[in-house]
C-alpha cells in the first residue's frame, strides 16, 4: 500500500504504543514512535536544525498524560517548532478538560480513551489532509510569486504565460492595446497589469464600461463638460480623459460604442487632444489607452458597426484572453487562490478541495469563465461549515452536458440513424432520472412507444410488446426527431 503520510506516535503505554503503531502502518502511514514527548521534540528538532524545515512530518498523535513533558507543554513547543503540523492528543475520560485546554494553545484535536480504532483512522486521515492542503497553499503562495500571475492576473498554462510575457513587453511602452476575450475572462485583470507593470503605474488607472452608461451622457463623462453646455450642466465637469492624466484609460466593452463617439474618440487618439461638451477650446492630454472587447470587431467592422480605422489605432498591439475553458489547467490554482481570499475574508472553516471536487471543476463548462469560478468559490467558502469541499458541495452540472455538445459527440462517428436513436434515447433517459412521463414528452412520443424502443435496445428486460403495447405506438421516433436534430445543430 502507498504510505499515506509519515506520522509521530507518542506514548508511555508500551502496549497503547504498538497497537496504535501496528494499526496505521496497516492503514498505510508511515510511523516513528517515542515512549515520551521529550524524546520526540528532540528527534524533530533535530530534523529541523538539519533541514531548515519539517515538510516530511505529517502528523503528531501522542498521549497528552506522560512524564517528564505532557501533551500540553508539547503542543505549545510544537507551535513554536513548526505551527502547520497538526498535533492529536490522545486523553482518558476524565482528562478532557487538560485536552480541551491542549486546543486552545494549538492542538488540532484529541480523542477520548476508550476509542475505536476506526475513528483514529478517520481524525488521523482528516489532519494529514489538512496538512497536506497548507503544504500545497504555500506551494501555491509561492508558485504565484514565482511567475504564475501578472497583476492579479493568474494562470499557469502555457496560454496565459504567453499572455503574461506579452504583458511584461507591453507594459513598458506607450501604445494603446485592444484586449480581447470572452466576458468573464480576466481583461480589466489584464489592464491593470499593464499599467501597473509600467511607468505610468503611480499615476490614476481610470476604467469605464461603455454600455454602463447611456450614450446621450458618455460623452460628457469621457471628456467633460463646461458650465451651463445643457441642462444640469450647473458647473464645469472633468471627464474621465482628464481623471487620467499621465495615467491609463481603460475603454470596456469599446465595440459598443456608439458610432458618433466613435469618430470623436478617434480624433483624440490621432491629435492627442479633448474638447468638453459646450466648450470651444481643446486640451492636451497624456493618458493611455487600453480598450477591452467581447465582440468580434472584424465582423463588426464588416457590418458598419465598427470603424476601421478606429480599429487600427486601438489595436495597435492585440491581446486576446483564451477562455477558462481552454485553458482548464488553470483551474485548480485559480479556485485556490479565491478560495483563501474569500476564507479568509469570511473566517471560514474550509481549507481546500477534495480531488473529486478538483475533478468536477476541472469537467465543468466555464462558460462565464473566471468570473463565474470565482462566484461558485464565493458561494461555497460562505455557505460550507466544512474543512473540505467535496464534489457534491459545489452548485455546478457533474460536466458539459448541453444538447449542442451531445449531438456534436454523436454525429462525430457517423453512427447509423439507428444508433442515433439508441444513443438519444439513453441520454433522454438518463437526463430525466428514467421518468418515463417526462422522457416521452421531450422524445415527442408517447410511453407504449418509449416501453417498446427500451425493450428493442436492451435498455430493460422483458417479453417482446403484446398488441396494447404496439396499438398506440406506430409512429416511429427516428421520423419524429429529424425535426429536432436539425434545428438543434443549425442553432
Amino acid at each position: 500500500m502507498a504510505e499515506r503520510g509519515n506520522i509521530i506516535v507518542v506514548d508511555d503505554d508500551n502496549e497503547m504504543r504498538e497497537m496504535v503503531t501496528e494499526f496505521l502502518s496497516k492503514a498505510g502511514y508511515q510511523i516513528t514512535a517515542f515512549p515520551m514527548a521529550t524524546k520526540a521534540f528532540e528527534h524533530l528538532k533535530a530534523i529541523n536544525d538539519r533541514e531548515g524545515n519539517l515538510d516530511g512530518i505529517d502528523l503528531v498523535l501522542s498521549d497528552i498524560q506522560m512524564p517528564e513533558m505532557d501533551g500540553i507543554e508539547f503542543v505549545e513547543r510544537m507551535k513554536k517548532l513548526s505551527p502547520e503540523i497538526p498535533v492529536i492528543l490522545v486523553t482518558a475520560f476524565g482528562s478532557i478538560q487538560s485536552a480541551i485546554e491542549a486546543t486552545r494553545v494549538g492542538a488540532y484535536d484529541y480523542i477520548v480513551k476508550p476509542f475505536k480504532l476506526a475513528e483514529v483512522e478517520v481524525r488521523v486521515g482528516r489532519g494529514v489532509q489538512v496538512r497536506h492542503l497548507k503544504m500545497e497553499n504555500q506551494v501555491l503562495r509561492s508558485e504565484v510569486q514565482r511567475g504564475w500571475s501578472v497583476g492579479r492576473l493568474i494562470g499557469k498554462s502555457k496560454a496565459m504565460h504567453s499572455v503574461f510575457e506579452l504583458v511584461d513587453r507591453v507594459s513598458k511602452a506607450n501604445a494603446n492595446v485592444l484586449i480581447t476575450g470572452e466576458s468573464g475572462t480576466g481583461k480589466e485583470m489584464v489592464a491593470r497589469g499593464i499599467h501597473e507593470g509600467g511607468p505610468r503605474a503611480n499615476k490614476p488607472f481610470v476604467a469605464i464600461n461603455c454600455t454602463a452608461i447611456p450614450e446621450s451622457l458618455l460623452e460628457s463623462e469621457l471628456f467633460g463638460h463646461a458650465k451651463g453646455s445643457f441642462t444640469g450642466a450647473v458647473a464645469r465637469k472633468r471627464g474621465l480623459f482628464e481623471e487620467a492624466e499621465g495615467g491609463t484609460l481603460f475603454l470596456d466593452e469599446i465595440g459598443d460604442l456608439d458610432m458618433a463617439l466613435q469618430a470623436k474618440l478617434l480624433r483624440v487618439l490621432q491629435e492627442r487632444k479633448i474638447k468638453a461638451v459646450g466648450d470651444n477650446t481643446y486640451k492636451d492630454i497624456d493618458v493611455r489607452i487600453v480598450a477591452a472587447t467581447h465582440k468580434n470587431l472584424s465582423e463588426a467592422i464588416k457590418d458598419g458597426r465598427f470603424r476601421e480605422d478606429l480599429y487600427y489605432r486601438l489595436a495597435v498591439i492585440p491581446i486576446h484572453i483564451p477562455p477558462l475553458r481552454h485553458r482548464k489547467e488553470d483551474i485548480p490554482i485559480l479556485a485556490r487562490f479565491f478560495l483563501q481570499k474569500y476564507g479568509s475574508a469570511n473566517h471560514s472553516p474550509v481549507k481546500g478541495f477534495s480531488a473529486a471536487a478538483v475533478e468536477k471543476l476541472m469537467n465543468y463548462r466555464w462558460d462565464g469563465n473566471v468570473r463565474e469560478l470565482e462566484n461558485i468559490i464565493e458561494r461555497v467558502v460562505v455557505l460550507s461549515s466544512k474543512e473540505i469541499i467535496d464534489a457534491q458541495d459545489l452548485p455546478i452540472a457533474g460536466g458539459t452536458d448541453s444538447v449542442e455538445e451531445f449531438f456534436a459527440g454523436a454525429i462525430s462517428s457517423l453512427p447509423t440513424i439507428d444508433d442515433l436513436e439508441r444513443r438519444y434515447i439513453k441520454y433522454v433517459l438518463e437526463k430525466t432520472g428514467g421518468r418515463k412521463e417526462k422522457a416521452s414528452q421531450i422524445l415527442g412520443i408517447n410511453r407504449r412507444t418509449l416501453y417498446r424502443k427500451e425493450r428493442e435496445y436492451g435498455f430493460v428486460d422483458g417479453n417482446p410488446a403484446d398488441e396494447s403495447d404496439l396499438m398506440d405506438g406506430s409512429e416511429e421516433l427516428v421520423r419524429g426527431a429529424e425535426p429536432l436534430v436539425s434545428t438543434t445543430l443549425s442553432h
